[in-house]
This record gives C-alpha cells, sequence and structure tokens, in this order.
C-alpha cells in the first residue's frame, strides 16, 4: 500500500496486521524484521583509496605523459621520464586529495534518525531502539521526541510537528487522524508523521507503516545516492580542451616522426640510432605541446579563491565549485531559513478600524508599534497593552535569550513563540507577569481551534484568555472592547473584524485572534462550550517568516548580474508569492506554480514554464529535482541554495548546491558543494562575484601557458622542417613548462578584478573557453616567440663555431625570458600593461623574478650540466636582453589593434 494517507485506519490495521492497544508480539516483529530488515538507510558501497587514485589516470593528457615517461625509459632518457611520472603522481594525489572529502550526506541523514522509540509491544510501553522498529508497530509520540518512522497518525492530542526541514513548511503542522485525498501533496499529510521530523507540542499515537529506505526520508537517501558527480563547466572545457592538445600534439609528433623515418629511409642512413633519435624528438614536440602545469594551476589557483571566499563567509568543499558560481545564470533557492528568517514573526495587529505595524527581526523581542508611520506609546494604548497580555499568559512556549553560539530562540511552538516576541516588545515579559499566575487551562486541540487559560488579577478576579482561529473565535464573542471600553458586538463591528482578517490574510500572513472573559472564580467544570462563549473580542494578530533584510538588496544585485532568481519551496503558493513580492522575485500569481501542478506537466511543458515561473510552492523533493533537471536541459547553469533534508538531491543535481551553515541541517552541508557560514543570501552574490574573477583569471593563464607551449611546438617543429638540429632537449622543455612558466601563471591566477565585472551578464554556458582575440593573441605571441626563439639558436650556433650547447642555451634562455616579459601582457586582453601597470600586480612581480632565480640556477652552478647548457657571459646576456622583449611588443601592438577594431564595432 503506497498513500497510507488515504486509507482509514481500520483498513491499515488490517493490512498491517496489528493490534493498536497492544501492539506486535515478539515473535511477529522478528519475522518482519526479516522480511523488511532494520529501520535504517542502506549505504551505497563507495570506492576504495586505490580504485580512487588509479581513477586520476583516466585524462587523456595524463596518459600521453604516461606513454612519453614509458618511451623515455626505452631510449634511455631516465631523468625526463621520473620527472613526467613524478608531476603524474602529484596531480593524482591532490584528485585523491579532494575526492577524501567527499560526501557524507547519508551519515548525516542517520544521525538525524530518532535513536530511541516509545514502543507498545504485547502490551507493554517499552523504550526500543529506533532501527529495531518494523511496519505495524504501534509508536507514542510526545513533545520533544524524533519521529523515527514514517507513522499513520491514529490518535492526537494537540500534536504539532515541524517539518520545515523535510517539507518547508516554516510554522508546525498540527496532525489528525483524519483519511485524506490520495493526490495531497507532501506538506498537506496532517495524518503522516514522518521520519525525522520532530514534535513540538502535545502527543500523540500512530502505526509504522514504512521503514528505513522505504520513509519519505529513506527516498531522499536513494536519491542522493543515485545521482552522479556532474562535470563542471571548467572542467568539461578542460577536458575537451586537453583532448584537442593532445590530438594535436600525437599528430605533429607522428607527422614528424614519420616523415624523419621516411627521409632516412630515402638517404639510405635508417638505422637504431636514427629511429631513437626520431623518438627522441617526438618526445620533445609531445613535452612541448601538452601544458603539464596546467592542471596543477588551475587547483590552486581554485584553492587560493576558496581561502577568500571562506574569509567572506563562503566555505568551498569542492575546488571546481569557485568557478561553477561565475558561470551560474540562476540561483534555485529554499524560502524558509534561506531567503527568510525560519522565525515566525508578528508583523501587524489589528484592533477594530486600526492597524499597527510591528517592527523588528525574528524572535529577538526589540521593535517598535507604529501607527500610521509613528511609533505608538503601549501605555496610552489599552486595548494593544490588553492583546499583549493575552498573547503573553495564554501561552506555552517559552523566549530563551542569547547564549555565546545562539541567537535569541524558543522553546516551544514557533507561533506561540511570536507572540511572546510581540509582547515582549510592547513590555510585557511572561517570567516577569507573576501577578497573573495561570491557574487553569483548556489545552488547545485541532477540532476547536482555540486555547484558554486562567488567572488571577490584582482585584481578586479571574481573567480566562482565549486565543484561537478569528473566524471561530468571533463566533463565540459577544462584546468587544474599543479603546478601553467594553460593549455589545454589533454586526459593524463583525463586518470591520471579518474586513481586517481578510486584509491580513491576502498578505499572506497567518491570524490569530485573542479575545477574553472575566470570572468571579474559577468555573468548576472547565467545558469549552460554556466557558469559550459569550467573550470579548480584544484584536487580530497577523504573522509571517518574514524575508531577511539583507535577502532584497542581494537578489536585486542578482539581476542587475544577469542572474534569475527563482524561489522553490513547500510552503503555501500565498505566503511564497507575499514574500517574493517582498524580494522583487515575483510580481504576480501567473510567475508562481504549485507542486500539484509541476507533477500534471510533461519534461517539455515543464522546460517551457520554468523560463517564465520564479516562484514553486507546495513542491516536494522529487519536484526539485524535475525543477532542477529542466532548468539545466535548458542550458542554465543552476546553483540552489536550502537548509532542509528535502533540499539535499536537489543540492546535488543542481550544477552548485549551496547550503546555509546556521540553519542548515548536516545533510544538507554535506550534500552542498559550497556552505554560507552567515547563512546571507548576499554572501552568495559576494561569492559569484569571486567565481567570476576567478574564471577571468583562469582563462588568462590558460592564454600565457598556450601561447608559450605553443611557441615550443613551432620551434622544435620548423627547426626539424628546416633540418636544423634540436633546439630544446625535452629536460629543458620540462623545466620550463613545470617550473618556470608555474610561477608567472600562478600570479596571473589571483589578478585583480577588472572593472563591472558584477555589470554583466553571466557567461553563455556554450562560451569557449578563449576568445577569438585571445586566439589571434595566442597566434600572433606563439609564431613571433618561436621565430624569436629560433633567430637567437642560430644567431649562438653561428658566434661560437656552431656549437650546439650554446645554440640551445640562447634558445633555452631567450625562451624563459620572453615567456616572463609576455607574462604582464597576458593579464587583461583588453587594457594595455603600460595602462595597468608594470608593478601593480605584486604576485606577478615576485612570480616572475622567482622564474629568473630558477633560470639562473638552470645556466650557473652545477645544475647547468643537467640541463646541458653553457654559463654565459656578459655579451651572450645582452644579446638576451635584446631578443626576449620582441615577442612582448608584438603582442601589446596586436592587442592594441584588437581592441580598437572592437571599439569600432560599436
Amino acid at each position: 500500500m503506497k498513500n497510507w494517507h488515504q486509507s482509514p485506519i481500520e483498513q491499515i490495521i488490517t493490512v498491517l496486521r496489528t493490534d493498536t492497544q497492544n501492539g506486535l508480539l515478539p515473535e511477529e516483529v522478528i519475522q518482519r524484521q526479516k522480511q523488511y530488515g532494520f529501520n535504517e538507510l542502506a549505504e551505497k558501497e563507495k570506492d576504495s583509496l586505490l580504485r580512487k587514485f588509479f581513477n586520476q589516470f583516466k585524462d587523456f593528457l595524463v596518459l600521453i605523459l604516461l606513454a612519453a615517461s614509458v618511451i623515455s625509459v626505452f631510449i634511455g632518457e631516465i631523468t625526463d621520464a621520473f620527472v613526467i611520472i613524478a608531476i603524474v603522481i602529484l596531480n593524482a594525489s591532490l584528485g585523491v586529495f579532494q575526492e577524501a572529502k567527499a560526501e557524507k550526506a547519508l551519515e548525516a541523514l542517520k544521525r538525524m534518525s530518532a535513536p530511541s522509540s516509545k514502543t507498545i509491544r504485547d502490551g507493554k510501553l517499552i523504550m526500543i531502539p529506533s532501527r529495531e522498529l518494523v511496519p505495524g508497530d504501534i509508536v507514542i509520540l510526545e513533545a520533544g521526541d524524533y519521529i523515527p518512522a514514517d507513522i499513520r497518525i491514529i490518535e492526537t492530542a494537540n500534536l504539532k510537528v515541524e517539518e520545515a526541514s523535510l517539507t518547508g513548511e516554516s510554522a508546525a503542522v498540527e496532525k489528525d487522524h483524519l483519511t485524506l485525498e490520495k493526490d495531497a501533496p507532501l506538506g498537506d499529510r496532517h495524518n503522516i508523521g514522518f521520519m525525522s521530523t520532530i514534535v513540538t507540542y502535545g502527543r500523540g499515537k500512530g502505526i509504522v507503516v514504512t521503514t528505513g529506505m522505504k520513509t519519505e526520508i529513506g527516498k531522499i537517501a536513494a536519491m542522493i545516492q543515485s545521482l552522479k558527480e556532474d562535470s563542471t563547466p571548467l572542467q568539461k572545457k578542460l577536458k575537451g580542451f586537453g583532448k584537442l592538445l593532445g590530438g594535436l600534439g600525437l599528430a605533429v609528433c607522428t607527422v614528424v616522426f614519420l616523415v624523419g623515418i621516411y627521409n632516412g629511409y630515402r638517404s639510405g642512413t635508417l638505422d637504431f640510432q636514427l629511429v631513437q633519435s626520431m623518438l627522441m624528438i617526438s618526445i620533445s614536440l609531445a613535452v612541448a605541446a601538452i601544458p603539464e602545469g596546467l592542471p596543477t594551476v588551475v587547483t590552486i589557483v581554485l584553492a587560493l579563491g576558496m581561502q577568500r571566499m571562506a574569509k567572506k563567509n563562503a566555505i568551498v568543499k569542492k575546488l571546481h565549485a569557485v568557478e561553477t558560481l561565475g558561470s551560474t545564470t540562476i540561483i534555485c533557492s529554499d524560502k524558509t531559513g534561506t531567503l527568510t528568517q525560519n522565525q515566525m514573526t508578528v508583523v501587524k495587529v489589528t484592533l477594530g478600524k486600526r492597524s499597527f505595524e510591528i517592527t523588528g527581526e525574528g524572535y529577538k523581542p526589540e521593535g517598535d508599534f507604529l501607527f500610521e508611520g509613528t511609533k505608538t506609546d503601549i501605555d496610552a494604548e489599552k486595548d494593544l497593552d490588553l492583546l499583549l497580555l493575552g498573547a503573553v499568559l495564554c501561552n506555552d512556549a517559552q523566549l530563551k535569550e542569547p547564549s555565546d553560539t545562539q541567537n535569541w530562540t524558543i522553546i516551544g511552538d514557533p507561533t506561540e513563540g511570536a507572540l511572546l516576541t510581540v509582547a515582549a516588545k510592547g513590555g510585557k515579559i511572561k517570567e516577569q507577569l507573576h501577578p497573573y499566575t495561570r491557574i487553569a487551562e483548556i489545552p488547545f486541540d485541532s477540532a476547536r481551534k482555540m486555547m484558554t487559560t486562567f488567572h488571577k488579577m490584582t482585584n481578586d478576579q479571574i481573567i480566562a484568555f482565549t486565543k484561537g482561529a478569528p473566524d471561530i473565535l468571533l463566533r463565540n464573542c459577544t462584546n468587544i472592547q474599543i479603546d478601553g471600553i467594553i460593549r455589545f458586538m454589533a454586526e459593524e463591528d463583525i463586518q470591520i473584524i471579518q474586513e481586517g482578517n481578510q486584509n491580513l490574510s491576502s498578505q499572506a500572513l497567518r491570524v490569530l485572534a485573542i479575545a477574553y472573559r472575566e470570572f468571579d472564580q474559577v468555573p468548576e467544570n472547565l467545558n469549552s462550550s460554556s466557558i469559550e462563549q459569550e467573550m470579548t473580542f480584544i484584536g487580530l494578530l497577523g504573522m509571517i517568516d518574514p524575508a531577511r533584510p539583507e535577502a532584497k538588496e542581494a537578489v536585486t544585485l542578482c539581476l542587475s548580474a544577469g542572474i534569475r532568481p527563482i524561489m522553490i519551496t513547500g510552503d503555501h503558493p500565498g505566503t511564497a508569492l507575499a514574500i517574493a513580492k517582498d524580494l522583487g522575485i515575483a510580481t504576480n500569481e501567473q510567475q508562481v506554480l504549485a507542486g500539484q501542478d509541476v507533477n500534471h506537466l510533461s519534461k517539455e511543458q515543464l522546460q517551457i514554464s520554468v523560463k517564465d515561473v520564479t516562484v514553486f510552492a507546495r513542491v516536494s523533493p522529487e519536484n526539485k529535482m524535475s525543477i532542477i533537471d529542466a532548468l539545466r536541459t535548458n542550458g542554465e547553469i543552476v546553483a540552489m541554495t536550502g537548509d532542509g533534508v528535502n533540499d539535499a538531491p536537489a543540492l546535488k543535481k543542481a550544477h552548485i548546491g549551496i547550503a546555509m551553515g546556521i540553519t542548515g541541517t548536516d545533510v544538507t552541508k554535506e550534500a552542498a558543494d559550497m556552505i554560507v557560514s552567515d547563512d546571507n543570501f548576499a554572501t552568495i552574490v559576494t561569492a559569484i562575484e569571486e567565481g567570476r574573477v576567478i574564471f577571468a583569471n583562469i582563462k588568462k593563464f590558460i592564454f600565457f601557458l598556450l601561447s608559450c607551449n605553443a611557441s615550443e611546438v613551432l620551434v622544435i617543429f620548423l627547426a626539424m622542417v628546416m633540418g636544423w638540429p634540436i633546439p630544446l632537449l625535452p629536460i629543458q622543455l620540462l623545466w620550463i613548462n613545470l617550473v618556470t612558466d608555474a610561477f608567472p601563471a600562478l600570479a596571473l591566477g589571483i589578478e585583480k578584478k577588472e572593472p563591472n565585472i558584477m555589470k554583466t551578464p553571466p557567461r553563455a554556458p556554450d562560451e569557449p573557453l578563449l576568445s577569438k582575440n585571445m586566439i589571434t593573441m595566442i597566434a600572433v605571441q606563439s609564431i613571433v616567440m618561436a621565430v624569436t626563439v629560433l633567430a637567437a639558436f642560430q644567431y649562438g650556433l653561428h658566434t661560437h663555431n656552431d656549437d650546439i650547447a650554446v645554440g640551445r642555451t640562447f634558445a633555452f634562455v631567450t625562451l624563459i625570458l620572453s615567456q616572463i616579459i609576455c607574462a604582464y601582457s597576458a593579464r587583461s586582453e583588453h587594457y594595455s600593461t603600460f595602462k595597468l601597470g608594470f608593478f601593480s600586480n605584486t604576485y606577478l612581480n615576485l612570480g616572475a623574478g622567482l622564474s629568473f632565480l630558477l633560470l639562473l640556477l638552470s645556466i650557473y652552478g652545477p645544475l647547468h650540466l643537467i640541463f646541458k647548457t653553457i654559463e654565459p657571459g656578459t655579451t651572450e646576456l645582452l644579446a638576451f636582453i635584446l631578443f626576449a622583449p620582441i615577442p612582448f611588443v608584438a603582442t601589446e601592438i596586436c592587442k592594441f589593434i584588437l581592441n580598437i577594431r572592437k571599439a569600432n564595432t560599436f
């Protein structure tokens, strides 16, 4: 049976073969544990550490490098092989380290489960571990209990359950035993207690209907496990980029090798030595073509970005999530606790024709009462004073002062907490009202929707305050108090109150009414039908889980950055729309779609709807997944924020999942890619800005590395075509790519942000990694650099009696110096280096200095023997100084021409 909420209790008892008074027999429990298993969440088998390590070697570029190292061993180049393998292992270790911080969402779900349960078995009430529960068990629920499984409610006594983490419903839900319709949404199933939600009020009794992975939270666990990690836009681009570079490198290597073999065959000089020489040349080209340092530099730059973002309260768990933020086109945000405070707050009070606005945030008892924009003196308002007195006395909650780790909180029902807070704003502190000690009560129940408490006044009279649903309470009132005067309630008064109630409800406020009645003594028979009659009506209180003050500004920033915010919540459509309007996310009802409507849409219809709808209300976890999937299918880069268990699958499905650090559950935090430690929606916008900066900087150092590597390929290839000796040895190329290039590239990765970065639309998901202008500049820079290096190589040969070591030293030094200088040009594709200033990036100056120091170490002292270079004198150094700046000058001229052309197109 799937739809337990629509089945009568008698039918469920029959199907599960249980007894509501005596529960199950021990032998039946044992049999059902064999049939259903334990009431716990199954865990998916994880890859071993060794498997994770070997998975890192699936990258195309890594395979090429491994092949190059093997060939190097066979031809005797042991040093080259060792260096290549060391770099491959370093990159693999970094990858495993990232996976080691992997998801622990399932463990977090387990921690949320109730450790023990009060269960009736064999006619006795016993406490058992919750994992031992089986379908058919009878469970007793009390305030403070976690619900241990999915339970069909059969008895209630004012039972309220807080389900925000599962359904997104901000207020505690009143539970009952009544049968519901088949298509009732998750948040409206008032006769079901869901596993891992918490009882906040009253008592209840229920039959366990599903356990473990069959529960609603179990379904969420299954969704989390079934979702595969998707590559980020940057990872996809880098992977495609790597394949392209690797393919081109292999093609050039193959062509050069075959041409060399063919030439040897034609000339009759083909022998083992020639084959070995051609293999060496091919390896040189492979090493030159592949930017070995690229993965390492990307990892380091993203890690530095993580550190900067952590200082701004955005804790990124996965490196590539840093870049994904920068390409975000849509933020799907949960409402409760993310855009709102998850603290019910009284914001309006209506007394007859007069309406007061109440300021202040959350449960903090600070705020003013405003009438027509002017602060009100509570002492002068007898009706308001009495209303607040009733709100604080007819109340079972407690307002808790802040500690070192928490703000103001409440113990008990959130609605009653809101009443305590508004009363405290008016000077009515519960703990200070000793003369009004409660002496009797008629508890709240969901049938009559009222609660009454009795208190002795200073004149020995008894006053009974009643709070409840406005329409019901109004029917039981015969009088009304206006300006401190009690009079008979006329038809006009009833109409004014009803209009006030409708006005508050139309603003998506939850409305409560308060009335009172005086007695000479507490009645002997505390019967609702006789006592909650002939009361005097005082007024209405309207409350809501309000929007975070900073969220509105953050939404505005999102819109200006071309990012569309979408609200996805389990709350009611009216409440969701009211908050969305306040924040600027929606303007009308046409932009709202309910979860039931989502269920009836095909995938294609939903893909069309998500283009215009900005508020999805009353949705289930499955609905959230469908919405995220539709947005992704439309080509959007989706960020999803949330704090509840119900958000966890959607957080994993989105390109980037963002959890709230304070209100977020452990499940959500483990499923997320990023945690906002201050629960501030504005922090997400700051993180997006940082992501954009990081991506722009990644493009800069990719431009730098590619132009350098392309020049190296051209140097080797052109020398081979012209029949010259090889200008650069594999060990020299490795030194340049892995060490000398790395520091300037790393410095480019932490370049300062360019102006107006958050006033431009997000880049398109299919936008290439490099723009046409950058490709043009790469071509110009690499060609000019290759020609310059070859010229220096020939100059060294001709001036030093064709000494190959001298020629290679000239090529080696000229190439490194040219690349160091060209790093300054790579700082921007739009602005000249002279405009930016040579010394404005301190890190680049340090990186360039370190690279220059490494160059000196490689040509002076014992290291020059390893790199097979000479120690240059003054004459050689002057020649290097003349050759090295040529590519930089050519690149700056090219940049100037391209930007003039771009400016002329507007």
